[in-house]
């Protein structure tokens, strides 16, 4: 597990729509160089990772599918996730983002599969899990990895900086596999 924090009163800068669209256009190019295809399993995102990626052109041809599943149940239902995992570690958690990265990958058939689970804020935070927590969790073959992020900002800022870290982190696990 890898943690990353963004310093200071302000939202750290992690990039503009050209950087997304950057990064969409490299991650597209190494899925299409393996005959690859991803997929996405998103909570406190709600399907802004698949929306960037679905955003470029083409994207069919490597882009598989993306299930949001905000709820527990959604979790539990559509991907797999035990119930112990949320009585034990909590939806936001490196357990439940892996589950869900899993649940994803092998649902869809897809190579990569990311999964994103955190709190966005306003509200939401618990002890230990302040408002900018977020999980991403992948499954890259047979590889599983995740990171905590500690974002700052407001809900806007926290989710958009998830999804650039998201693109980011699935673009290095590929190049790792190299």
């Amino acid at each position: 597990m890898k943690e990353i924090s963004t310093q200071g009163d302000q939202p750290a800068v992690f990039g503009t729509h050209t950087e997304k669209s950057r990064l969409v256009a490299e991650l597209a190019g190494l899925l299409m160089e393996y005959e690859a295809t991803m997929t996405t399993a998103e909570s406190c995102t709600g399907g802004l990772i698949a929306g960037a990626l679905t955003d470029m052109p083409g994207s069919s041809a490597w882009f598989e599918q993306s299930v949001v599943t905000y709820s527990n149940h959604a979790k539990q239902q559509l991907l797999g996730v035990p119930e112990l995992i949320f009585e034990q570690d909590g939806a936001v958690s490196e357990a439940c983002v892996l589950a869900m990265a899993q649940g994803a990958q092998q649902r869809s058939g897809a190579f990569v599969a990311v999964a994103a689970s955190g709190i966005a804020g306003p509200d939401g935070a618990v002890p230990g899990k302040p408002v900018g927590t977020v999980w991403l969790g992948w499954a890259v073959g047979e590889q599983l990895s995740a990171e905590l992020l500690h974002l700052q900002g407001d809900r806007l800022a926290v989710r958009e900086q998830a999804v650039l870290h998201a693109l980011r982190g699935t673009i290095a696990r590929i190049r790792n596999r190299e």
